[in-house]
């Protein structure tokens, strides 16, 4: 039996997922990065194998992605994040041809065929308007924990409007909102529509269709999701997966290297 793993190394978090040949998810981790990058793929992996009940010797081959992918020491290869996820993405929901990928450094809009290859794709600007560091700020301005933060949206009846672009500005335009007595809900609202609109700007420039497919850390907020359905007039799919779908895309594509191992040229 081939058993092949992919480790994510994010900004924020680092993932793994082991899988069979089947390419079935049968251990996985998550754990903060943390200032070792190194040291942070290292422990994802071996928290993935406790998981698995595998042994480092019987994972066939490893790949790397992520903005740290040339920190996974023990790799035997590295591919992208955006190829990892589309080929997640669809792996995971076989009709998806859009994928959102928002995580804490960055968003991206990816293209993708039915076979997961990528057919386009772009990503925000170096501001961070657009991404889970946004949601960072809010919550560490409102003393909420992230987990929070969606939930307390929902119960928004006059959502407010975040004009600023910037996530270094975003405390302030929240605090100035709280000031004027606003909810705390609306002005969460109001943070999600924000993040919403930048994203949707991201898919129109790769095209929307109409099965598009959420993923990153910021797809577990229910919030995100709401205000994406509702301002792109679609239900998008969300895994409970949809935070590995980086580490998932990267063990896929270290199973194809299982079977067939690129030729070496003399």
């Amino acid at each position: 039996m081939i058993h092949t793993a992919g480790v994510d190394v994010g900004s924020t978090q680092t993932k793994a997922v082991i899988i069979d040949e089947q390419r079935g998810i049968i251990g996985r981790s998550l754990i903060d990065t943390g200032a070792d990058v190194v040291l942070a793929a290292e422990n994802a992996f071996r928290i993935a194998l406790d998981d698995s009940t595998l042994n480092a010797d019987d994972i066939s081959y490893v790949i790397g992605t992520g903005y740290g992918r040339y920190k996974v020491s023990f790799g035997d290869d590295q591919v992208t994040e955006i190829s990892c996820h589309g080929r997640g993405a669809v792996h995971m929901f076989p009709d998806t041809r859009t994928v959102l990928d928002m995580g804490g450094q960055d968003t991206k809009a990816i293209a993708v065929s039915d076979t997961g290859e990528i057919v386009d794709f772009c990503m925000n600007d170096k501001c961070a308007a657009g991404t889970g560091r946004f949601l960072g700020a809010a919550s560490s301005a409102l003393d909420i924990p992230l987990s929070e933060l969606g939930p307390t949206a929902l119960r928004a009846t006059r959502p407010v409007r975040i004009s600023t672009t910037c996530t270094v500005f975003a405390e302030s335009e929240i605090l100035s909102w709280l000031g004027k007595g606003k909810k705390i809900e609306d002005i969460l609202m109001g943070v999600h529509q924000s993040i919403s609109s930048r994203s949707i700007g991201l898919l129109r420039r790769v095209g929307i269709n109409d099965k598009v497919t959420f993923t990153g850390g910021v797809a577990k907020n229910l919030g995100m999701i709401h205000v994406l359905n509702e301002n792109l007039g679609l239900e998008i799919n969300v895994s409970e997966d949809s935070h590995y779908m980086g580490a998932l895309g990267a063990a896929l594509f270290a199973m194809d290297r299982a079977f067939s191992p690129p030729e070496v040229v003399a």
